[in-house]
């Protein structure tokens, strides 16, 4: 074969196989089907090797799954050509009702030929370490959560309703620990369901301290502390943000930025009709939901207080300039739509699009600590 034609493999990953597909270069080139393979590295090692022996340059793809980006680091490192694939943007025929791994690896190789695949961002080992760090605290969060609804719901139930002003406060735990009830069960299910919750909470704040220790050593910690000078985005929330997004000048422009974050509007026109609906709900919903929790923060008037102000001290003065520009203009926007008869909640989705805007700009002017 000539060194200079090329080879397009689908890989239809799974977690004890791989279903390989081949497309020749040319186009309407064959597409044929290989077989399956063992998902092992060794067993990719020996598909590399024979397909490399043609002399072809070799591009792969796959979905983006729960067998996570190892393939793609081994395939990257043995000099390949490789994209994760985006499977929500995956092209397919309304009337394609039969899936299969085969047919699945085919239509993966026929789409790359063709650029039809749209390719996620893969993080190095380093980032996916601490975005699933991130990810095991919010788990952490569901969990003392649910705990929490458990105990209330087990209560309800007998009659006991907490008169106090606030729940899961040293006055609501005194409470808790004056109750009584006249099956000796149902005090052993109070203590379980406060057990529960105390061993949550527990697990809870020593994620919380590992991240903001883990942060410090981390190469994108220049942008975490900048990130920080918005209204509204905190330690925790500025480390979710970075960890779910990545370096944001990946982003050509502000736009995309929001496209992949769901915040923009859907839309379903044709010819004269016009017809536009709620946000898309697209890409990140951890990082949209931090940014829709962050915006509610621009409903009260502009301001830097004491603790934004610690946070600001050693930043670069543009970060700062931005910061306060973007906090003038979104709570001057919010009285606005407010004040125009618009919903809180579709106010502060819009808060939420222009504050992405502004996390944007931010990202522009501070680089990771290994590109600085």
């Amino acid at each position: 074969m000539d060194q200079h034609s090329r080879l397009f493999i689908g890989l239809d990953v799974s977690k004890l196989k791989i279903s390989v597909a081949v497309a020749d270069g040319e186009r309407g080139g064959e597409v044929r089907f290989l077989g399956d393979i063992p998902s092992d590295p060794a067993s990719v090692s020996s598909l590399v090797y024979k397909l490399a022996k043609r002399g072809a340059k070799l591009h792969f793809c796959y979905e983006a799954g729960p067998t996570g980006y190892e393939l793609y680091r081994q395939l990257t490192e043995m000099g390949h050509d490789c994209v994760v694939v985006a499977p929500a943007l995956i092209p397919k025929r309304p009337g394609d009702r039969v899936k299969t791994n085969r047919r699945d690896a085919v239509s993966l190789a026929r789409l790359h030929r063709a650029g039809e695949l749209t390719a996620v961002w893969v993080p190095d080992r380093g980032h996916e370490a601490m975005r699933d760090l991130v990810r095991a605290r919010e788990a952490a969060q569901e969990a003392q959560k649910r705990a929490r609804q458990q105990l209330q719901s087990f209560l309800l139930r007998h009659g006991r309703v907490y008169s106090g002003r606030s729940s899961w406060s040293l006055a609501h735990r005194r409470w808790l620990s004056t109750l009584r009830f006249e099956h000796p069960a149902h005090f052993i299910v109070l203590q379980e369901y406060c057990q529960a919750i105390e061993d949550a909470e527990a697990r809870l704040k020593r994620l919380t301290d590992l991240i903001a220790e883990t942060v410090k050593s981390w190469t994108m910690a220049p942008v975490v502390e900048a990130y920080q000078a918005l209204r509204g985005v905190s330690l925790m929330a500025a480390v979710v943000l970075v960890a779910e997004i990545g370096d944001i000048r990946r982003f050509d422009n502000p736009r995309q930025l929001m496209a992949f974050l769901g915040l923009v509007p859907s839309e379903s026109s044709t010819g004269e009709h016009v017809k536009r609906g709620g946000i898309t709900k697209a890409g990140n919903s951890r990082a949209r939901r931090m940014l829709v929790e962050g915006a509610w923060a621009y409903r009260f008037p502009a301001r830097v207080s004491r603790t934004k102000q610690a946070q600001l001290e050693g930043l670069p003065r543009s970060v700062r300039e931005i910061a306060w520009k973007g906090q003038l203009r979104l709570c001057s926007r919010y009285r606005t739509m407010i004040l125009s008869g618009k919903h809180k909640a579709i106010a502060i989705t819009a808060i939420a699009r222009e504050m992405s805007a502004f996390l944007w700009a931010i990202g522009q002017e501070v680089q990771p600590a290994h590109h600085a």
